[in-house]
């Protein structure tokens, strides 16, 4: 028998469940002081997140979709990027994009049902969320096509979830990156369920990063819920795509500790055991427990963080309820650049039925 190709996919973890080391850690992230920060923004958008749950449960907010349980992969991200570098996100991955400087006003605004949330703070070059599963792989393969052409170091960064993998667009968007040998990151953030669709009905592939080696990417699976882990396999791929190495497609592995979104209830279709043994994963008690035995944090230090956390959450919460409410007008104002005769003719019957 002749044999065409094998492949082996890298799995990367250097933090046990228990917070103790698995593995050599490496040399870049050895230093236990320097993922304090990161360590701190996690607890951050674990605030935030759960400030916005309870917004929309007095209906101050609308549909809202938890980060809950990825932090680690979130934050990781945002933070290996650089500030000329394109993100392209889907619609959970709010820990990267405050680590790019995304206001948490400006989430809310967005699941407020204003658009003017998705004018973000951050890098104008960031695509705005999108809604659509995986579309918005293609805008980033497109950013980086230009960075190609223009010979720039820039590299494009793409979030989708695991039912995300199993789109048209994830799979054309990972082709092009193979075919022009691309500066672009495909990662696809592994939490176990695509709504109510567990992974197991979404395909028979052993893992999601190997759907990288159709395109001829280089593939890695890491464990999302290990910072270190993250951090270390978003190194190795922005080395890769800023050298002209090409793109990679990096599976996280996480879980969704929460409903898809506050429309939903999981537990129509998922059961508690699933849900109590993802709570032994999390990765933030997991870094809690590393950095306290580094001697570089405390239960004081967390319980001090924690009360400025909420501080600052609630300062962005009340600069998201003080927003003044645009016009009815406003929902035809971020469709087009130059809007056809037909919206024209919508936006005028808008304003006849106010009277104006």
């Amino acid at each position: 028998m002749t044999v065409a190709a094998t492949f082996e996919i890298e799995y990367l973890q250097y933090l046990g469940t228990d917070g103790k080391p698995v593995a050599e850690l490496p040399a870049a992230f050895r230093d236990p002081k320097a993922l304090l920060p990161l360590f701190k923004q996690m607890l951050f958008v674990r605030t935030f997140d759960s400030k916005a749950i309870a917004l929309q449960r007095t209906g101050k907010l609308g549909t809202y979709a938890s980060c809950l349980g990825h932090e680690a992969t979130h934050v990781g991200i945002g933070a290996s990027m650089q500030p000329d570098d394109v993100f392209a996100p889907s619609y959970r991955e709010y820990g990267a994009q405050f680590m790019r400087g995304v206001l948490p006003r400006e989430v809310l605004l967005y699941w407020g049902g204003d658009e003017r949330g998705n004018d973000f703070s951050g890098p104008k070059q960031d695509y705005s969320w999108c809604v659509p599963i995986s579309t918005q792989c293609l805008h980033a393969a497109g950013a980086a096509l230009k960075f190609k052409l223009m010979k720039q170091k820039q590299l494009a960064v793409a979030c989708c979830g695991d039912g995300g993998s199993s789109k048209t667009d994830f799979y054309a968007a990972l082709n092009s990156a193979g075919a022009y040998q691309l500066p672009l990151i495909l990662c696809v953030v592994n939490n176990g369920w695509a709504i109510s669709v567990p992974r197991s009905a979404q395909t028979g592939a052993k893992t999601l990063a190997q759907k990288g080696l159709a395109g001829g990417l280089h593939c890695l699976q890491v464990d999302g819920n290990d910072l270190i882990a993250v951090l270390e396999g978003m190194r190795r791929a922005s080395e890769r795509a800023r050298s002209g190495e090409g793109g990679s497609v990096i599976e996280f592995m996480t879980y969704r500790l929460h409903d898809h979104t506050t429309a939903d209830d999981a537990r129509r279709y998922r059961n508690e055991d699933e849900v109590k043994d993802a709570w032994t994963r999390e990765p933030i008690a997991r870094l809690r427990t590393y950095l306290t035995a580094q001697g570089v944090w405390s239960e004081e230090e967390e319980k001090a963080w924690a009360e400025e956390c909420g501080k600052k959450v609630d300062v962005e919460i009340n600069a998201y309820l003080e927003t003044p409410v645009q016009p009815v007008e406003a929902m035809f104002d971020y469709l087009y650049a130059d809007p056809p005769p037909d919206l024209l003719a919508q936006r005028a019957f808008a304003l006849a039925q106010e009277g104006r």
